[in-house]
């Protein structure tokens, strides 16, 4: 490998692993706006996007550019094409922060609500499965990177449990059915960030070993 390759490989690792750390923060910072009511927090996520936005363009570019000009082979192009598809995963992760920050600040203009201990469970669990997937990523880490796609069906039942609390809610309260429905977009915008952070783990696999899991077996 050429050593301009090899510099090249090296700023995409480096700048995808600053969005990888924007995100995250999104991610954490839209969770607890909805739980603490906190309309500041959720202006600090969308705020942060406009940056996500950029420097997810600037990163496709320079992979593109990369393929283009030194047509990579083996384990380095698989680092670049991962390296796209992770960049598309952490700009739609940050979209759905937004989204929750959003539904957040809705929702903090309204008469409290009762939340579910299940929302709690899928907040943390999703984002230990972002945390875990972008760990596996800095430490091109499998078996790891196994652990996030296994987390995804526990996230999966906890959405469809709250689900179920909240069409039950309606019945019961349907003058709240606007705030009610918020929750339950919030559970599908949590989903997909978790449903984001097994495919930047199934990335990780194909990155390492070569291999594409998606829609297999594990």
């Amino acid at each position: 490998m050429s050593i301009h390759l090899q510099r090249e490989i090296d700023k995409i690792k480096r700048d995808l692993l600053l969005i990888c750390s924007i995100v995250e923060e999104q991610v954490h910072k839209a969770i607890r706006a909805l739980f603490d009511r906190d309309v500041d927090l959720a202006r600090d996520v969308a705020a942060m996007d406009e940056d996500v936005d950029r420097r997810e363009i600037n990163l496709e570019e320079d992979c593109l550019k990369t393929l283009a000009l030194h047509q990579p082979v083996a384990i380095n192009l698989r680092q670049v094409v991962a390296a796209l598809k992770i960049n598309n995963d952490l700009e739609r992760i940050g979209d759905m922060a937004v989204n929750i920050a959003r539904k957040a600040t809705a929702l903090a203009a309204e008469p409290s609500l009762e939340i579910s201990p299940d929302f709690d469970d899928m907040g943390q669990q999703t984002q230990a499965m972002l945390r875990k997937s972008l760990d596996a990523l800095v430490q091109m880490d499998v078996a790891l990177a196994r652990e996030v796609c296994a987390g995804d069906d526990e996230v999966d039942q906890l959405k469809r449990q709250i689900r179920s609390q909240v069409e039950q809610q309606i019945r019961q309260d349907p003058q709240r059915i606007d705030s009610l429905l918020r929750l339950l977009a919030i559970s599908r915008n949590l989903e997909r960030i978790a449903d984001c952070a097994a495919s930047i783990a199934e990335d990780v696999i194909y990155m390492v070993e070569g291999r594409i899991v998606r829609h297999q077996a594990e």
